[in-house]
């Protein structure tokens, strides 16, 4: 699935999925802009054991869901 995506299209076709970006296209901010998706899935451990197993050079996770209610974020 190795194709690049903007990240407009990566939140439309895995929508509430963890997704495994490699080699990300981010701005001045570091904010995602593009990037190709070589993992998704409900499970995040799952796409946590593929960035493991895959080990990219440049790489970034993301959840195209909303948080639910009482979930802390740690940046």
């Amino acid at each position: 699935m190795a194709e690049n995506m903007t990240l407009t299209q990566i939140e439309t076709l895995f929508d509430e999925e963890w997704v495994l970006i490699c080699d990300p296209v981010t701005d001045q901010g570091l904010n995602i802009r593009s990037g190709k998706v070589v993992h998704h899935s409900k499970d995040r451990d799952e796409v946590y054991r593929k960035a493991v197993a895959l080990r990219p050079a440049r790489s970034a996770i993301i959840y195209t869901g909303t948080m639910p209610k009482g979930t802390a974020v740690v940046l």
